[in-house]
């Protein structure tokens, strides 16, 4: 299983920026993925989820901005981000729960993407 996220830049405060997570290993339309991002001394906090049925849902600081969508042909996450501001710069990565062999869920992550937010 991996998870390569990129996408990730320096962009202006209220500017736009679309990551990517593609996925390998596993059967992608069968499983959720969703967008996290750290910021160096934070935790890691969750942005996005889509469900393999589409269904989405986002965090409040994310609700209104950023829109993630999937191309199950491409094994691919979007996360559309607008409205950029400077708490906006973090790490961000994609993960999914995927099921093994012996029916346990493990998670696996990317390896993330850097977005800066400049003022």
């Amino acid at each position: 299983v991996q998870l390569q996220a990129s996408g990730g830049g320096l962009v202006q405060d209220g500017g736009s920026l679309r990551l990517s997570c593609a996925a390998s290993g596993f059967t992608f339309a069968n499983y959720a993925i969703a967008w996290f991002r750290q910021v160096p001394g934070k935790e890691r906090e969750w942005v996005a989820s889509i469900s393999r049925s589409s269904s989405t849902q986002y965090a409040d600081s994310a609700k209104g901005r950023f829109t993630i969508t999937r191309d199950n042909a491409k094994n691919t996450v979007y996360l559309q981000m607008g409205s950029l501001n400077a708490e906006d710069t973090a790490v961000y990565f994609c993960n999914a729960a995927v099921r093994s062999q012996n029916g346990d869920y493990r998670l696996y992550w990317g390896q993330g993407t850097l977005v800066t937010v400049s003022s």
